[in-house]
């Protein structure tokens, strides 16, 4: 396992001085990937709180908030981590059929790639969310809306999903990560692109 170093032991460079340094380590710089990470799971959130009022098909409540927790699972797993606090986690299965769970965090910790306020935004976020979806799976069950059953576990699923492997990467992950992150991003997403071409192709 490989220990990130602390941000909080940071010195000033000799032309900068402490409140120069406070506010370079207080900075967002990644603002879209900073609202995108809340945005998704709030938005799952708010739409299971309020379809009641607002629409009366639970079809398209349903779907409208899988597709936001799937959007959420996505984007946090693949992108706002390894933006906002330098980690990264996935699940793979080895040739012997089992599975296993990989955790990466970047060495490079410096206020120059990651940021207190995002590290706030990221893990609170992070916590916050999947303890509504605990309070959500409880109601439904003492409430016996037995509908929404499925939809709530789910919410508590993929978002504690998440939740587990930031977790176990910021105790304690594996190798560096490949930096800039649009690197690895634009690799795999042309990879995917790819074997959905050949998949279409292939078919009749």
């Amino acid at each position: 396992m490989l220990r990130q170093d602390s941000l909080e032991g940071e010195v000033p460079l000799f032309h900068e001085d402490e409140n120069e340094v406070r506010q370079r380590k207080s900075k967002i710089k990644h603002p879209l990937a900073s609202f995108f990470h809340l945005f998704f799971r709030t938005s799952a959130i708010l739409v299971y709180l309020l379809c009641d009022l607002f629409s009366g098909s639970f079809i398209a409540c349903m779907v409208t908030i899988i597709l936001l927790l799937s959007c959420d699972f996505w984007t946090v797993k693949n992108v706002t981590g390894r933006l906002l606090v330098g980690l990264r986690w996935w699940n793979q299965v080895d040739e012997d059929g089992k599975s296993q769970w990989v955790f990466e965090s970047r060495k490079d910790t410096s206020g120059k790639t990651i940021t207190n306020s995002e590290s706030r935004i990221f893990w609170l976020g992070l916590i916050v969310c999947p303890i509504f979806w605990v309070i959500f799976v409880l109601s439904t069950v003492f409430s016996f809306r037995i509908k929404w059953l499925g939809i709530v576990i789910m919410g508590v699923v993929l978002q504690w999903a998440n939740l587990y492997g930031y977790v176990r990467c910021k105790v304690g992950g594996g190798t560096k990560l490949p930096w800039p992150p649009t690197t690895w991003v634009t690799s795999n997403l042309g990879m995917q692109l790819f074997k959905q071409a050949a998949s279409r192709a292939e078919g009749p």
